[in-house]
């Protein structure tokens, strides 16, 4: 990886090869303004005087239009670097004029970057793939204009879209606690399921995933909305409380996860080993049971010319008589101590 502070181009290292494009939402409490484009240019021109500028960009592949509009919105060059490095880790950070926060966006078992930008009059979505559904429900309460969210500052957009993938978090970490909870009743019911262990592994990476997009935002959360930032007003301060709070509930679970699949681990590794005994004595009693009949034969194999069972008339028979109740007798004592 090469050294973002030696360079001074914008690199985009994403998978998803998305065109980039705009979605614009501009709002004043009487009118909306939307429009979806790739020329930033003409988006400008739609910007509500005095109002809210909401603008997603989806594909992240077009550097120069990336550039173009945090440059319009005031956003540093370190800033840009990381909106555009995919794997950077979930932070939160404070800047004079914007907030920043870099988390993902988990649906269908892949994580995204999602980058929120708040200023005073704006907010900025940035994501590398094309889904615009996902924040679908906060434009519909725009327009319907719900809980008069158009009278209100850019900080509570801000909070009501970060607290949208919260609540993704949550939906994510319920998902794994059902998965979690299954794979116990097949565990304690020891159904020998070939697939348990696949299942265990697959939960187990959907919560590293989310831990790792988790923690970092819950410890570095607590600092914005408890700072003495201009930007976020005193009015909206319950609201990012009540984000605060999904997020605690969503580390709470993560942890609780981690104790269950723990557990559920030395579960699985105990059934195996009981499993694995279980086999072990089964092939001990058959080969107790044997070793007496093969000594047998071992001794009436052998080719002594003064062998007085050679002579034996009914000696084959007798033989397998032997052999039988032997064999019969061995299986009978093992019986009546219970292994089977």
């Amino acid at each position: 990886m090469k050294n973002n502070l030696l360079s001074d181009k914008l690199a985009y290292n994403g998978d998803t090869k998305t065109r980039t494009h705009l979605h614009l939402c501009s709002y004043t409490v009487d009118r909306v303004e939307e429009a979806a484009g790739d020329d930033f240019g003409e988006m400008k021109s739609r910007f509500q005087p005095d109002g809210i500028t909401w603008l997603q960009i989806h594909g992240l592949e077009d550097t120069d239009a990336v550039q173009t509009v945090c440059t319009h919105f005031g956003i540093d060059f370190l800033v840009m670097q990381d909106i555009l490095n995919t794997d950077h880790a979930s932070k939160v950070e404070e800047h004079d004029q914007y907030n920043v926060i870099i988390a993902k966006q988990i649906m269908g078992g892949e994580a995204m970057q999602v980058s929120l930008v708040q200023g005073a009059d704006f907010v900025l979505t940035f994501s590398g793939a094309g889904q615009r559904f996902f924040f679908d429900d906060v434009m519909r309460a725009i327009r319907n204009n719900v809980l008069k969210i158009r009278t209100r500052q850019s900080d509570y957009l801000f909070s009501v879209l970060l607290n949208g993938l919260i609540t993704g978090y949550m939906s994510v970490a319920a998902a794994i606690s059902d998965g979690l909870e299954e794979l116990e009743s097949a565990l304690l019911a020891d159904t020998g399921d070939r697939d348990i262990g696949v299942q265990m592994q697959e939960l187990r990476r959907d919560y590293m995933q989310l831990k790792r997009t988790v923690l970092p935002l819950k410890e570095q959360y607590s600092r914005l909305f408890r700072s003495d930032s201009s930007l976020l007003h005193r009015v909206n301060r319950p609201f990012f409380n009540d984000v605060n709070d999904h997020l605690l509930n969503v580390a709470q679970n993560i942890d609780i996860c981690r104790e269950t699949l723990s557990s559920l681990m030395d579960l699985y590794i105990s059934n195996n080993d009981l499993r694995m005994n279980d086999i072990m004595k089964r092939l001990t009693v058959v080969s107790t049971i044997f070793i007496p009949l093969t000594f047998l034969v071992g001794v009436w194999g052998m080719n002594f010319r003064n062998m007085p069972e050679l002579e034996w008339e009914h000696g084959y028979i007798l033989a397998w008589g032997v052999m039988i109740v032997i064999g019969f007798v061995t299986y009978l004592f093992f019986r009546t101590k219970k292994w089977r």
